[in-house]
């Protein structure tokens, strides 16, 4: 892998530290709260790992952790999870994982672009028999046909900076979002 990782991790690790710190003070505590195990490995590990797979050439999550992170990259992730407990990991990293990502946005220079690309759920053919995202995702047309999904709608500098970002049904139009985007 070509990725400066240990760049990103301490990049990440610093953002997490922060994080972690100011959100506690926000947490309430719950006294019904089931057992949850603590994780073997850390935030920062979690979603260094998230980043690196968006980084490279393959196209499964699972064939990039086991064959990338669990062989190839076992001296950098030492306490490397098997692929179904990381999986069961994967879900408490999208909070911080969306606020590092904001955090990491792009100047304000007066030039921006704005567009949009379909998020897929399923095939046309396996709508009425998709489950995940029953009631939540749409069926919508774009330029490249039917689908049935969500869209994401994204605003960059003539940088190439990512400035904002949101994610919408499938057939919400995207116009409506414009104001949302470039409100601040």
């Amino acid at each position: 892998m070509l990725a400066p990782v240990t760049e990103i991790f301490c990049d990440i690790d610093d953002f997490c530290k922060d994080f972690l710190k100011k959100q506690s003070t926000y947490l309430l505590p719950n006294p019904h709260r089931k057992r949850e195990r603590k994780c073997q490995m850390s935030l920062s590990e979690i979603m260094t790992i998230i980043i690196l797979f968006q980084m490279s050439h393959y196209r499964t999550f699972k064939d990039f952790y086991q064959d990338c992170i669990l062989q190839d990259m076992r001296t950098t992730f030492p306490s490397a999870l098997s692929y179904s407990r990381f999986i069961e990991c994967k879900p408490g990293a999208l909070v911080a994982l969306t606020a590092y990502l904001l955090s990491k946005g792009g100047k304000d220079t007066g030039l921006y672009y704005i567009d949009s690309t379909t998020l897929k759920v399923c095939h046309n053919k396996r709508i009425y028999r998709n489950n995940v995202f029953k009631g939540i995702a749409e069926r919508s047309k774009s330029t490249m046909g039917w689908f049935y999904g969500f869209k994401l709608h994204l605003v960059i500098n003539h940088l190439g900076e990512l400035v904002s970002f949101c994610v919408t049904k499938g057939n919400v139009d995207d116009r409506k979002v414009v104001h949302q985007l470039t409100k601040n």
